[in-house]
């Protein structure tokens, strides 16, 4: 049995959870209440000192970092593969998930953590987050614009690690309280249809109970 510790509100331990269930793999859940540092208390800090989600712990083996996570498992559990069937396809999948890493994910976030708050306002930093953001969204639209998925024929750790972000993003903006912010984006059908499908596509693959327990509260 896999143990994972994971937050509810975090994009990166959904992909951790994403994989396990694409591969059918039995695992354990220990959701951590990160209101009250309960993925800081000293249990938690013996797997990982850095006091962060997810962890997981497979036998005696503790591994963290989403992407470490993914990688590990897809090597221990290589049914279905989530890093391509070559070298060279694999090769892709990391580039564009560091691609996203780098370029998106920051933005992204401080988009999503603005939209949280009871008056979200667009200062000079959103306004350049929202930029990169949509920029970056064109990117990945072009991409499903050639394929089902975002690298390959089936679906990969690309997708897996992608989809919670966008799908974040996507809840923050359908707020009340992000109306105004939300026009660049919304209906995601008119602005990327391409991705649109895909979010869908990626649903498709899991229980619907299971993919609506991964929207923040």
């Amino acid at each position: 049995m896999i143990d994972v510790y994971w937050s509810a509100n975090s994009p990166f331990c959904w992909r951790v959870l994403l994989t396990l269930e694409l591969k059918g793999l039995a695992w354990r859940s220990f959701s951590m209440q990160t209101d009250l540092q309960a993925h800081k208390a000293p249990q938690m800090l013996a797997m990982n000192p850095r006091g962060r989600l997810p962890v997981v712990k497979d036998g005696d083996y503790v591994v963290f970092e989403s992407l470490a996570v993914l990688y590990y498992l897809d090597r221990k559990y290589p049914t279905p593969p989530i890093f391509g069937q070559s070298a060279e396809e694999g090769g892709v999948i990391m580039r564009v998930i560091n691609e996203f890493q780098a370029y998106t994910e920051e933005g992204l976030m401080r988009i999503v953590r603005e939209l949280q708050t009871a008056t979200p306002r667009l200062g000079e930093a959103l306004t350049r987050a929202m930029y990169t953001v949509a920029s970056e969204a064109r990117t990945v639209e072009g991409r499903l614009g050639k394929g089902e998925w975002i690298v390959g024929d089936s679906v990969s750790a690309a997708d897996l690690a992608i989809y919670p972000c966008i799908r974040l993003l996507h809840r923050a903006l359908m707020r009340p309280e992000a109306q105004e912010l939300s026009a660049r984006f919304l209906p995601v059908e008119v602005h990327y249809p391409q991705t649109a499908r895909w979010l869908r596509r990626v649903e498709s693959l899991f229980k619907p109970s299971f993919v609506e327990s991964m929207d923040p509260k």
